[in-house]
């Protein structure tokens, strides 16, 4: 698919969604649309598989009688060969486009309650089978019997067979295994949503720009990641951009919203990963940790910036805290995220996780939690300063701490300041992709750059008393020009001399047509 194609598919998809703008708020229709082409993409990854099986019969899944035995027969062999390959099952009346032609018909055309029965049955599908969990209520946040699509069922029935039609129409191409396209087009999505969700927007997605850089400083030097992990994982974007520089073998991440939560599995899926290869929890990642015994080899994250939390003397017996001596205050958990990464990185990893400027510098429990991280363990490997302004809810400049348990160069700490280097937009600063290589190249190659980049040494930071403000080891200071008063001096008389002369000219005019000066 070309490029011009590609957004041909991502637009076609936004107006539809648009179809529900004036009806609810965008979380909400964000979640009937999204549920709704994923509906889409189910019902046609089973329609290509099962013509697939069905090919050496010279016959298609739709041309199945399912009130036969033969019929029957056909439908058991391939809901077992489904739920083993694809994780879930449909029947060819439950698929999408069989529903939207119904709905579509001038009689007999109400589908509310067929729908509603279709969505629980691709969910009780996997029940029993390795798939179950990942197809758990996946689809609980499409609510059709909701009053905010219409007052009537009538009304109700109507918007959604609109919205349906109308996906019906878009063909989807999964037949194409050569480019992720409606991955991408979901992605575009849920990128848009997040444009208008203000504050809500951190709480699942992180801006592509900020996404590739991470991904592709957990990947250096690397083109295959056993594992990655995000504990914050949101709608799953910000571990799916790990595909784009690597092949992962393994997914894992935890995400407290429940609708965001459903989100990241529905994008797992989306994308194509395979549901015994992702392995996505829904809980407080800090009080109620799902992966403990676990050890990745590639972590990124984008937690919410200081958010509270218990801070619980109890955690102090927590294998995740217990060495540091102190716990991160409970009015800001920033710190209690970068413990729970580090306790999961593996020895031959590398994690990289979004934070606010007060993590670099707060002192109490912050500071001295800090100073175990450099002085006793020589964990953080850089600090890349970000634009202001590049997050969707929050204004704040932020910044990445890259940390490993292995360090390449252990003798002193990059850092990158790459607050000035960006793109101004309408609402929003957004980071170009000469900015993006810029910092991934530094990074990579630890180069030092007057005014961008600086490596400092252990003692420079101890000097410091390990603060790790940006200014402190990058020099962005511009001189102001030196001003010459003698000659400003004489550009003023020079001035005053023009003046007169003008005045002089004005005068004698004025005295010709008889009329006073204005001085």
């Amino acid at each position: 698919m070309s490029i011009e194609h590609k957004k041909q598919l991502e637009q076609q998809l936004w107006n539809i969604a648009n179809t529900l703008r004036g009806k609810m708020n965008a979380d909400e229709f964000r979640d009937y649309i999204l549920g709704f082409i994923f509906y889409k993409y189910l019902s046609e990854r089973m329609h290509l598989f099962a013509n697939e099986i069905l090919e050496q019969d010279s016959m298609t899944y739709d041309e199945i009688d399912e009130t036969t035995e033969e019929g029957q027969e056909y439908l058991e062999a391939i809901k077992e060969e489904a739920l083993e390959q694809l994780g879930f099952f449909l029947k060819p009346d439950e698929l999408f486009h069989k529903i939207a032609e119904r709905g579509k018909a001038q009689t007999d055309n109400f589908i509310l309650d067929d729908l509603s029965n279709i969505l629980t049955n691709i969910e009780q599908s996997t029940m029993g089978s390795d798939s179950e969990e990942d197809f758990n209520k996946l689809f609980e946040d499409l609510d059709l019997t909701s009053t905010k699509l219409g007052r009537t069922e009538a009304a109700k029935n109507e918007v959604i067979t609109k919205v349906l039609s109308h996906l019906d129409a878009i063909d989807f191409e999964l037949q194409n295994t050569e480019a992720d396209v409606l991955g991408d087009a979901y992605e575009y999505l849920i990128g848009q949503f997040a444009s208008g969700a203000g504050k809500k927007a951190g709480e699942f997605y992180t801006p592509q720009q900020v996404s590739t850089i991470l991904a592709k400083i957990v990947t250096t030097g690397k083109t295959k990641i056993k594992s990655a992990y995000d504990p914050t994982c949101g709608s799953g974007s910000l571990l799916l951009r790990l595909q784009k520089e690597a092949e992962v073998s393994n997914f894992y991440g935890q995400e407290l919203n429940r609708t965001t939560y459903n989100l990241a599995r529905m994008n797992m899926i989306m994308h194509g990963v395979h549901y015994k290869k992702f392995d996505i929890r829904q809980d407080d990642t800090l009080e109620h940790p799902q992966h403990l015994d676990l050890r990745f080899e590639a972590i990124v994250a984008n937690p919410p910036f200081s958010a509270i939390w218990s801070a619980n003397p109890l955690h102090m017996s927590d294998d995740r805290f217990s060495q540091y001596g102190k716990l991160a205050p409970s009015s800001k958990a920033d710190f209690a995220f970068v413990q729970h990464m580090i306790h999961h990185l593996a020895d031959n990893g590398t994690m990289a996780v979004v934070v606010p400027h007060g993590v670099l510098f707060r002192g109490g429990a912050e500071g001295h939690i800090r100073q175990y991280l450099i002085e006793d363990r020589n964990y953080l490997d850089a600090v890349v300063g970000l634009p202001a302004n590049i997050f969707y809810g929050t204004s704040i400049p932020t910044c990445i701490l890259v940390l490993k348990k292995c360090r390449e160069n252990p003798e002193d700490v990059l850092f990158i300041d790459a607050s000035q280097h960006f793109e101004k937009a309408k609402n929003q600063n957004y980071l170009r992709d000469t900015d993006i290589e810029k910092i991934v190249s530094t990074y990579r190659n630890r180069t030092e750059e007057e005014k961008y980049s600086h490596k400092a040494s252990l003692s420079d930071i101890r000097a410091n008393d390990y603060n790790l403000n940006i200014p402190r080891y990058v020099d962005t200071f511009e001189a102001e020009s030196t001003i010459d008063i003698n000659l400003i001096a004489a550009q003023l008389k020079s001035l005053e001399a023009d003046i007169a002369d003008t005045d002089k000219t004005i005068a004698d005019f004025c005295k010709e047509l008889n009329i006073s000066t204005p001085f």
